[in-house]
């Protein structure tokens, strides 16, 4: 399978700007909804390191919150394992459900003072949001994908933060914004892409039901929604922060879960198109939200032995000589082939992920998201990780996931919902660690 023209280009201009980093997204929550602590963290953190036949080193995190499972602003442990373990981290902001971020910036200020520039020169970029424009556009609404936040909301949040910001460590660090692909085109939301540094893209194929969504088809549909993404964006790195095939789970349209499909993804959308080409934060490592029907951990347990083998078949000549030019190159990947004007306030959504989880906001949790076209998984309101998979049956591929809106404390298992735990109420807490 050849990697995509506008990848490949996209490639070399983001090496201007960004480490092409590997990682896995993750959670502030367990399977069981029980809050992660250090130690919890820290084993991800080590299996990811040490996986057998990794292409790549995989030694970054994308976290969905700032603030530790059922806790009002105390700081995530994953702060303290990832010095420990020196892994790259994605800050997330949980901006679902809520009308101010002050619990995230108070729980990051915690961990700025308490740790200083061991924490802060780990950090590589901060998110101001995940998937909140999917979850409130018409597709979002339709799959049920929970409480998100119109642009405007995110742009105020985006300028709260550089504020409260502006004079410590975190201040040059780039901001931007994750949502699924098809947001991006959309001209409605245009004001998020002018506030942003760069872009994060959720984009599950899986999720694409009625667009041929079948394994053979994924890398397709991928370049589909990455290029319709870099065209929109006028130049902004974009990086891919979610995206993975379900190991096992119900059928989606023509999307059927397998360990042999789940392979075939990694290996002809991750290979072939994204490692140490793009920034990529891969769904997932291990799954967080017990309601998702969907699984996409690549290992049982957090075992250094995934559960296919991650070796990257050797490249053909068109493929070496396409990717080899930004193999290890830093990442910015978008150099557009111009924007896309996009006149529709929603995209096509078909392929938006269902809602399924999401995140939250403010627990933290590692969000499985549902399925969109785009895709992310996360979404359980409060930080969960968003696995992508959402056992939504609902049928858009959207994949925010947002399932709660919460308020502050973040838990969290899905991406996109993640963040909203809080003192709210066992209901948006729950919503929140389903992901």
């Amino acid at each position: 399978m050849r990697v995509s023209s506008t990848i490949a280009a996209a490639g070399l201009i983001a090496g201007a700007s960004a480490k092409n980093y590997l990682g896995f997204n993750s959670g502030a929550t367990l399977a069981d909804r029980s809050a992660k602590f250090k130690a919890d963290f820290k084993a991800e953190f080590e299996t990811a390191q040490n996986l057998k036949n990794a292409p790549g080193d995989f030694n970054a995190v994308r976290l969905y919150t700032n603030i530790q499972a059922y806790s009002e602003t105390d700081p995530i442990e994953a702060f303290e394992a990832a010095i420990e373990t020196d892994t790259s981290i994605l800050l997330g902001v949980w901006t679902s459900g809520t009308d101010s971020i002050d619990k995230e910036i108070t729980a990051l200020k915690a961990a700025v003072s308490k740790f200083g520039k061991s924490f802060t020169d780990l950090v590589i970029g901060i998110s101001i949001g995940s998937e909140d424009l999917y979850r409130n556009s018409v597709a979002g609404v339709k799959n049920k994908g929970g409480i998100g936040a119109d642009p405007d909301v995110i742009v105020g949040f985006i300028k709260d933060f550089k504020k409260a910001f502006a004079n410590t460590a975190l201040a040059s660090v780039p901001l931007g914004h994750v949502d699924t692909w098809d947001v991006w085109p959309n001209a409605t939301n245009k004001a998020v892409l002018d506030a942003v540094d760069w872009v994060g893209v959720d984009e599950y194929p899986y999720y694409e039901s009625d667009k041929g969504n079948s394994i053979e088809n994924a890398g397709k549909l991928f370049d589909k929604a990455y290029d319709a993404t870099i065209a929109a964006v006028g130049g902004k790195p974009v990086w891919v922060t979610e995206t993975g095939w379900p190991y096992t789970g119900p059928d989606w349209d023509e999307g059927h879960p397998s360990v042999a499909n789940a392979k075939k993804y990694w290996q002809d959308v991750g290979c072939k198109r994204l490692f140490n080409q793009v920034p990529t934060f891969w769904y997932t490592l291990r799954d967080s939200n017990p309601d998702n029907k969907m699984k996409f951990a690549i290992t049982d347990n957090l075992s250094t032995t995934p559960r296919w083998d991650l070796t990257c078949p050797e490249e053909d000549e068109t493929t070496t000589s396409k990717s080899s030019t930004h193999t290890k190159t830093k990442t910015s990947d978008s150099e557009s082939t111009g924007t896309k004007d996009a006149d529709s306030t929603e995209t096509d959504t078909k392929a938006t992920k269902p809602t399924g989880s999401s995140s939250g906001t403010a627990t933290g949790s590692d969000s499985d998201s549902t399925a969109t076209s785009t895709g992310s998984s996360d979404s359980d309101n409060s930080g969960s990780d968003s696995s992508s998979g959402s056992d939504s049956d609902s049928a858009s591929q959207t994949s925010s996931t947002s399932d709660s809106a919460s308020t502050p404390s973040q838990i969290v298992s899905g991406a996109s919902a993640v963040k909203a735990f809080s003192a709210v109420g066992i209901a948006a807490m729950v919503a929140v660690l389903a992901l």
